[in-house]
């Protein structure tokens, strides 16, 4: 699986992100700026890390949104490659239209940074083929515009076409259905809160989501 990790300014799980695909796959990714305008060729996968791009100025992902990087992102999106945007990379997903709806900050105004339970609403996507539906797994999150909000039509199209892919099983920031995770229209781009990234060996405290990675290798080769 050839992969490419985003880098934006103020992106602080980028070299996490890196390691978890590197110890999936046996490739490492290439880390791309996201001044570039164009991305490696032949790429499957590429990944939008967690972090605080722009320090979360004007609104969290809003300019990262506008990186020239992005051009190329949404265009390889449309072309059906494999786009996975966790935590700051699914608000920079919202932010440049790849996926609907927006991250607000958290009910209650507070940064949430812990383990929380999580249920696996679809396991028919690229991304969650290794859980079984209905599955509850625990992975962490740690931000403060978490709160997934959309129009009330926007949320039965995405319930009733199974894109709602991971929901939170506990209370966490309020987001609208507990929506966690979505993916787009065509399946191919997943954006999610919670960081798979941090659970990919037991010496983290747990491996929950190291079979989001091991789902990718599997999907993509």
């Amino acid at each position: 699986m050839k992969a490419a990790v985003v880098v934006f300014p103020g992106s602080n799980c980028d070299r996490d992100l890196a390691v978890a695909i590197e110890t999936i796959t046996g490739t490492a990714p290439t880390m791309v700026w996201h001044r570039d305008t164009d991305l490696p060729d032949g790429l499957d996968l590429i990944a939008l890390p967690g972090g605080f791009s722009y320090g979360d100025y004007l609104r969290s992902g809003a300019m990262s949104a506008r990186s020239p990087v992005m051009q190329a992102v949404i265009a390889a999106a449309g072309q059906g490659r494999a786009v996975l945007g966790v935590c700051n990379g699914f608000q920079v997903l919202t932010e440049a239209g790849l996926l609907p709806g927006a991250l607000m900050r958290n009910a209650g105004l507070d940064f949430v940074c812990r383990d929380v339970a999580l249920t696996v609403a679809n396991s028919q996507t690229m991304f969650t083929g290794r859980y079984d539906a209905g599955e509850t797994i625990r992975i962490p999150v740690a931000h403060h515009d978490g709160n997934y909000v959309a129009d009330a039509a926007t949320l039965h199209r995405l319930e009733g076409e199974g894109r709602v892919v991971l929901r939170y099983a506990e209370p966490v920031n309020g987001s609208a259905r507990d929506i966690a995770g979505i993916v787009n229209d065509q399946g191919n781009v997943l954006g999610l809160m919670p960081h798979p990234e941090r659970l990919i060996e037991a010496e983290q405290g747990g491996t929950d989501g190291r079979r989001m990675f091991e789902a990718l290798a599997a999907a993509l080769g």
